[in-house]
């Protein structure tokens, strides 16, 4: 559990609300659901016809990620290459192959096999950061679904701000709604700039660096594989791979 991001989201849920009590606005003149629809309603519409399909399930995919990151040890994956090392050196390449099915991570496991069938260390390489490079891209891609929304939402709350200030500018007749009639009007502004600064921006950029280690640990796997491929000396592995952990 990411406890910074629990932090940083309640932060701001209560940076806006006790602003709005300073300020004396009050709480109530945040609730406007005729702003939450423009702002909300636009901006998720405006993302739907932007984004492809396999694009918005991937990004409503690693949305979790967010408060969940996806547990990598790097210490722990060191200790595993260097015995791995240790059993190839001992019992030869297929001494690894009954390893293979107890690794839980998919990645490591394809790289495991390219080990244990003998693949040159060249080909093991290529094969594997093509993995790694369609990897990131693709979930890079999706993290950019959120920036693209926290650019999106503060357009649609100044159209909303514009529409509640149209529905004023139709009631002029009437003094007594102007103040709350143009105070409801800017609503749809905050929620737009709230929404995109202190949600939709912050994901996004949450997400590209889970996905920056991701691709790390991944790299530290190929790392490994190759040197264990290439008969390296475990100790020599084992400080090669302590660089990743900097």
């Amino acid at each position: 559990m990411d406890i910074l991001s629990i932090i940083g989201l309640v932060l701001a849920v209560n940076a806006v609300l006790v602003g709005a009590l300073l300020r004396g606005a009050g709480v109530m003149a945040l609730v406007s659901l005729e702003a939450l629809v423009v702002v909300g309603g636009g901006t998720i519409a405006a993302i739907c016809v932007q984004t492809p399909l396999p694009v918005m399930r991937r990004a409503l995919g690693i949305f979790p990620w967010v408060m969940r990151p996806p547990p990598r040890d790097g210490h722990h994956l060191i200790e595993k290459i260097v015995q791995w090392s240790v059993t190839a050196r001992k019992q030869g390449l297929l001494g690894l192959e009954p390893l293979i099915e107890q690794e839980p991570d998919e990645f490591t496991r394809k790289a495991l096999q390219m080990v244990v069938d003998g693949s040159e260390p060249e080909n093991i390489s290529n094969t594997l950061y093509v993995d790694v490079n369609m990897r990131e891209h693709a979930d890079i891609t999706a993290a950019k679904v959120f920036e693209s929304a926290g650019t999106y939402a503060p357009t649609l709350g100044i159209i909303g701000a514009v529409l509640g200030l149209m529905a004023v500018l139709q009631n002029l007749t009437d003094p007594a709604r102007l103040g709350h009639g143009i105070a409801a009007a800017f609503t749809a502004t905050v929620y737009g700039i709230s929404f995109a600064n202190l949600f939709f921006l912050p994901v996004s950029a949450k997400l590209k660096g889970v996905i920056h280690r991701q691709t790390q640990f991944r790299e530290m796997i190929i790392d490994g594989m190759l040197a264990i491929a290439q008969g390296e000396n475990p100790r020599a592995i084992e400080t090669k791979l302590q660089g990743y952990l900097h």
